[in-house]
């Protein structure tokens, strides 16, 4: 099942527990607006490629709407439009005053060259420009992409419109990024897996986790859990994996990537299959690079206690029954890794109001929101009698239906 199909599966379930009127389930679907626009560049050689964008905003009853850019082979229209989605219902589980977007180029930015990047990004910009904005649509990073390619973006637009700080969030700090923001989403995955955690009187120190994915999300969560005692045993890359029962050095792998630019070989740790990371014996799982790597063919196999879904749309909803039925507790994607785009709101309003905040503020507030947004998922639960994923998908569809009926939406 693809992204799309498995996120308007999970959206109508959620409407269905919740009783929502036909005509207001049609409307929430429905995205606002669909972009795709065509990229033609000069490629350092000087010969012409083209490249397809796409920017799909998909909600925008409460509030600007909001989502990470990706460069990516694999971006297409389903991505795109399934992406969009749940940022409409990952900005309400959270309760900050966004609505839904996404987009994308489908392209391999390993194969492009640092100038051929910025030519990319500032073409997209341009193409774009006049249907995003502080107020409107306010892009991000995402996979593939990083705080240059915001600065890029924001560069480009400023030429249309004059100086615009809060018309993406993610830039480097000298271009009014806030601290915090680069580790976000690792620490969110983090503050939520330890709420999560304390519901079964445990904590992180002690137990064995497995990260999927070793990355920005990957890898500041990795960090933080083992700054907390916890034990990451297996982590794993495109480049590879590596394993230690006894618990890996973060640090010291974080060092090793850097310096080889692979996981493998490291000292502290042994080789392993990557395919076999999911299915490693842990007490957490977490995985934290694309959709669609829990599935029915490898669901049955998997001995984690808990998944921490920090990817967007890791698990299928086959294996989400599968897993379900194993008694495996999963922590959903639109409350797990919506540290990012929460300290994309605090970027955002410290914009606006031009007053930044130190570190320590960010931290705290993440937290703070983190550790609601877990009490208000599971009092939906309660509610519902509903698994954490229908808690979080009823909570987030509740709240922008109310906000739809409340701007005067005809039923």
């Amino acid at each position: 099942m693809n992204a799309l199909a498995a996120t308007s599966r999970n959206f109508k379930n959620a409407a269905r527990i919740l009783g929502l009127d036909a005509k207001i389930e049609r409307s929430l679907l429905i995205p606002f607006r669909e972009i795709k626009v065509e990229c033609t560049i000069p490629k350092d050689d000087g010969s012409l490629v083209s490249y397809v964008g796409f920017r799909v905003q998909h909600d925008n009853a409460r509030g600007p709407m909001k989502g990470g850019i990706r460069y990516h082979p694999e971006v297409d229209p389903d991505e795109v439009n399934a992406l969009a989605q749940l940022m409409t219902w990952k900005t309400a589980v959270a309760d900050i005053p966004y609505g839904g977007a996404k987009g994308g180029i489908g392209c391999t930015p390993r194969d492009l060259s640092l100038s051929e990047l910025e030519r990319l990004t500032r073409v997209f910009a341009q193409k774009i420009h006049d249907l995003i904005g502080t107020h409107t649509d306010v892009p991000a990073p995402d996979m593939g992409t990083n705080a240059q390619t915001m600065a890029w973006m924001l560069d480009e637009y400023s030429k249309f419109h004059g100086h615009s700080p809060a018309v993406v969030t993610g830039k480097p700090i000298d271009l009014g990024g806030s601290l915090g923001r680069e580790a976000a989403t690792g620490r969110g995955v983090v503050f939520g897996t330890e709420a999560l955690l304390a519901e079964y009187g445990k904590s992180c120190k002690g137990l064995t986790f497995v990260i999927q994915g070793f990355g920005n999300v990957g890898s500041w969560a990795a960090r933080l859990i083992h700054e907390r005692g916890g034990k990451v045993i297996a982590v794993s890359d495109i480049t590879g994996a590596v394993k230690n029962p006894n618990g890996l050095d973060i640090d010291e792998l974080v060092k090793h990537k850097e310096s080889t630019g692979s996981l493998l070989n490291f000292n502290g740790g042994d080789n392993m299959d990557p395919d076999e990371v999911l299915i490693h014996e842990c007490d957490v799982l977490i995985p934290s690079a694309l959709g669609g790597v829990l599935n029915r063919e490898n669901a049955s196999s998997v001995r984690a206690k808990f998944i921490v879904e920090a990817a967007n749309h890791p698990t299928d909803p086959e294996a989400d029954e599968i897993l379900s039925k194993k008694g495996v507790i999963i922590l959903p994607d639109i409350y797990a890794n919506a540290g990012g785009v929460t300290v994309s709101y605090f970027e955002w309003v410290q914009n606006i109001q031009g007053f930044m905040w130190d570190e320590e503020k960010v931290n705290n507030e993440l937290q703070r929101y983190m550790t609601k947004a877990f009490h208000n998922i599971k009092n939906m639960c309660k509610t519902y009698d509903c698994n954490l994923r229908m808690g979080a998908f009823t909570l987030g569809v509740n709240r922008v239906a109310r906000a739809t009926n409340l701007r005067g939406y005809e039923a």
